[in-house]
């Protein structure tokens, strides 16, 4: 009962709101995009999250801070336990065939285009059951980049996915392979811009290019705070596709939004992270996945948690499970011991932005030999730096590795200034 009161409340404030406040996406502006299509053979980069004109983004704000379903921690998408309702719009791939687009190709990225895949996993591709239009995986065996068969198929690529900003976070890399092939091949490409949950603030240090691979690729920082459109023409500017092309880009950006805002998704952006609190959280738990110790793949909290079988039970625990999205989760069916950061209000997350707290309070309470806190050099390919980890193993805290980084971050936001479609 307090849920729904608190949801009925929310939902009263959102139909409050200022129309004219709304954040408008890319993929609403027809008459901006529709134009570039006619008579083309058109593909699409997508999933799940491509819904047009997405409903979640009209709440408002309320004493500067958005008041959302999401932001209380309830999982994206209609609650169970609750009738309010939630209605989403459109899918991009139904819009554009049902406004007689030759929607030729589907590209799909890491967790496949239904958002389902684990982390990682590979996945087929196949022909759509409900359109009949050829789904062709970028996250399959072999190479993420599309064939010259693939590229043979389309015109103009369009671009319409929901990224959450981080520089693991792999989706840009696909369009980057694409974004690559469409240079190489003469293919135009359109992005539909969306908002970046976590494009109120920049943190963390640039990529050092040693360290280039699956899940970081571009020398950027590593909360970078930009959208898609902005990071595409950041590609395209710094001559950073293959040999230094420039593909055809045309960005349809948003209206009425700025880095500032803070806003919600409607739909979960990968299986693995199911709310607001776990969009937030990531770019300061998410390097657990390069140590010993589980941020909670396996359970409906993940990101949110950390902890291990052999660590000190602080009054928390939990045990990991197969299920959808996590498979097969580290320390499966094994009680976990470690640390809960759900009751953490969101305005304390946001002003710490990444904090390496965690990570370090978890080598200091690791069980066994310290040496083997770290899990290969996977920590590294997520920090994009070699002294992080060194600094943890020499005792330092979390606020002196943090400061370490603080001229990558003053380099980087005047390095994308040129770049940004929205302002600060």
């Amino acid at each position: 009962m307090k849920r729904l009161l608190i949801l009925l409340v929310i939902f009263s404030c959102a139909v409050s709101c200022k129309t004219d406040n709304r954040v408008i996406l890319g993929d609403e502006r027809f008459s901006e995009y529709l134009p570039l299509l006619e008579g083309q053979r058109v593909a699409i980069l997508s999933n799940q999250s491509g819904i047009v004109g997405d409903k979640v983004y009209n709440w408002c704000l309320e004493g500067g801070q958005e008041v959302t379903a999401q932001s209380v921690g309830i999982p994206f998408g209609q609650p169970s336990d609750t009738t309010l309702p939630v209605t989403y719009g459109p899918h991009i791939v139904d819009v554009l065939l049902d406004k007689g687009v030759n929607l030729c190709a589907i590209f799909s990225p890491e967790h496949g285009f239904r958002g389902i895949a684990d982390a990682g996993e590979m996945v087929a591709s196949e022909v759509d059951p409900i359109t009949g239009v050829p789904i062709l995986s970028l996250y399959s065996e072999g190479s993420f980049m599309p064939s010259a068969g693939d590229m043979g198929k389309f015109d103009v690529l369009v671009v319409d996915i929901q990224d959450v900003g981080l520089r693991y976070y792999t989706y840009y890399i696909t369009m980057q392979h694409l974004m690559d092939a469409c240079a190489l091949y003469g293919k135009k490409v359109i992005i539909l811009d969306r908002p970046n949950p976590n494009g109120f603030y920049l943190d963390g240090p640039i990529l050092d290019m040693q360290y280039a691979s699956g899940i970081g690729s571009l020398p950027v920082a590593m909360v970078h705070g930009m959208t898609l459109g902005e990071l595409a023409l950041m590609m395209n500017g710094e001559g950073w596709l293959s040999s230094g092309l420039k593909c055809d880009l045309t960005v349809v950006p948003c209206l009425n939004y700025t880095h500032s805002r803070h806003i919600t998704l409607v739909l979960p952006p990968s299986p693995n992270i199911k709310n607001m609190r776990q969009v937030y959280l990531y770019s300061s738990t998410c390097f657990f996945e390069g140590t010993q110790v589980t941020t909670g793949r396996g359970t409906q909290f993940p990101f949110e948690i950390y902890g291990h079988p052999e660590m000190d039970d602080r009054g928390f625990s939990f045990t990991p499970r197969s299920i959808p999205g996590a498979k097969h989760p580290r320390y499966q069916d094994r009680l976990c011991y470690g640390m809960d950061l759900r009751g953490k209000p969101l305005q304390q997350i946001w002003d710490e932005q990444v904090n390496l707290e965690y990570v370090v309070d978890a080598f200091r309470h690791y069980p066994a030999d310290s040496t083997f806190f770290f899990d290969g050099n996977h920590f590294e390919l997520l920090i994009g730096v070699p002294y992080p980890r060194e600094m943890i193993l020499g005792g330092a805290s979390a606020e002196e590795i943090e400061a370490r980084w603080a001229g990558d971050v003053a380099r980087f936001k005047e390095q994308r200034r040129p770049y940004l479609l929205y302002a600060e």
